[in-house]
């Protein structure tokens, strides 16, 4: 029960930040390396361009080549517009469920990695443990390739890496995965009585998403399948679309974002490139014809790599060695693990609780999933200082 206690305790401090990825999660990463300094732990910031964001990383143990990550993300999704019994960034606990935002993707997870470092500074270890803290993975997935481009920078770099998102404690070895992008389209507004002297931003635009549309349809008939996932193909999706104001009013300015979902060995750049392709062969040719300064833009807004991890990889074994239960998975959402993995550390995900909490109203983890993390953690400790 103790580092189960411990660990619910340290919950309810980081559940009470409020690490919205719109804010500033500076308070909590102080709160960290506060905590990580009362048993001689040293920690670094890397922070962003800005200044009001930073990643955290902390070895404990010897400065030597080899050793393990423990990887989380301090930030959660926002609260607005979902029905909260109560304020979501006090922890409640009641029936073995701790509810709060963040409490599943990924405080709790942390919250055990906290709790468990008394008990790695005080173990010899003969191979570190590597602590690293990202922001920014709810929506642009900044903060991780800064982390991991520190990380290999200031050698020696640990050779494995388990990222704890949700996974009931299971090994996953492969998750797809995820670029999104922002389009905007420019035309020429004018009276719809005139439509020949306008360039409708908006109908070309749909006519993008239409071309999208059809590339999903088509990696669903006749794309390469990956068996494990659900579905086991890639997936491309239009989520918001914005444009016009009255219907005499030819609309000038379109805008949409639209999403990849990419199962290991397919690329997401080609869904753009297509996009790009389509565009300027067939859009811009006809807007242009009509208004010269016409664009078509496409931003990029977020890349996660995908995961693929050989099950017989000892990881995997490692994994299985300290509590990890279940048969390997695979999952349809991107993680940070193939951040660490396209820098050479071999990565896995395996954290406490289920994923069907995540950013959902009433979001929480189960005592017992933290009780499970912190023993796995515990026996990864007694591993790293055999």
């Amino acid at each position: 029960m103790g580092l189960e206690s411990d660990a619910v305790g340290i919950l309810a401090r980081l559940v009470a930040f409020d690490t919205t990825s719109a804010r500033s999660n500076l308070d909590l990463v102080q709160f960290v390396q506060d905590e990580l300094a009362r048993y001689g732990v040293a920690s670094r910031r890397v922070p962003d361009a800005s200044g009001q964001k930073a990643a955290l990383h902390a070895r404990i143990g010897p400065a030597v080549a080899g050793g393990v990550a423990l990887s989380a993300h301090g930030d959660c999704v926002p609260v607005e517009g979902q029905a909260w019994a109560s304020d979501p960034f006090v922890l409640r606990e009641a029936d073995g469920r701790l509810t709060g935002r963040g409490t599943v993707d990924m405080k709790g997870f942390w919250a055990c990695v906290m709790a468990a470092v008394p008990g790695f500074a005080a173990r010899k270890l003969a191979r570190p443990i590597h602590l690293c803290l990202s922001f920014d993975e709810e929506t642009t997935f900044a903060g991780a390739p800064l982390l991991v481009d520190s990380l290999v920078r200031h050698a020696p770099p640990p050779a494995l890496c388990i990222v704890g998102e949700p996974s009931r404690m299971a090994p996953v070895v492969a998750h797809k995965g995820y670029a999104s992008w922002e389009v905007e389209v420019t035309g020429r507004t004018g009276h719809s009585s005139q439509t020949h002297r306008t360039a409708n931003a908006l109908e070309a635009a749909a006519e993008a998403v239409a071309f999208l549309k059809a590339q999903a349809r088509r990696f669903a008939a006749e794309g390469r399948r990956a068996e494990g996932f659900e579905p086991p193909y890639t997936t491309v999706h239009t989520g918001t679309f914005r444009a016009g104001s009255i219907l005499n009013i030819v609309p000038d300015l379109a805008e949409f974002v639209f999403e990849a979902r990419t199962i290991p060995g397919d690329r997401a750049a080609a869904v753009r490139d297509a996009l790009a392709d389509y565009a300027r062969d067939v859009l811009l040719p006809d807007l242009q014809a009509r208004a010269p300064e016409a664009e078509f833009r496409i931003r990029p807004r977020c890349l996660a790599p995908p995961l693929s991890l050989d099950p017989a990889h000892p990881l995997v074994g490692l994994a299985r060695d300290c509590g990890a239960v279940g048969p390997v998975g695979r999952m349809p959402f991107a993680t940070e693990a193939g951040v660490f993995q396209d820098a050479g550390i071999a990565t896995l995900v395996c954290g406490p609780g289920d994923v069907a909490q995540a950013h959902q109203p009433e979001e929480w983890i189960a005592r017992s999933e933290l009780a499970a993390c912190c023993a796995f953690l515990d026996r990864l400790g007694d591993r790293m200082a055999a």
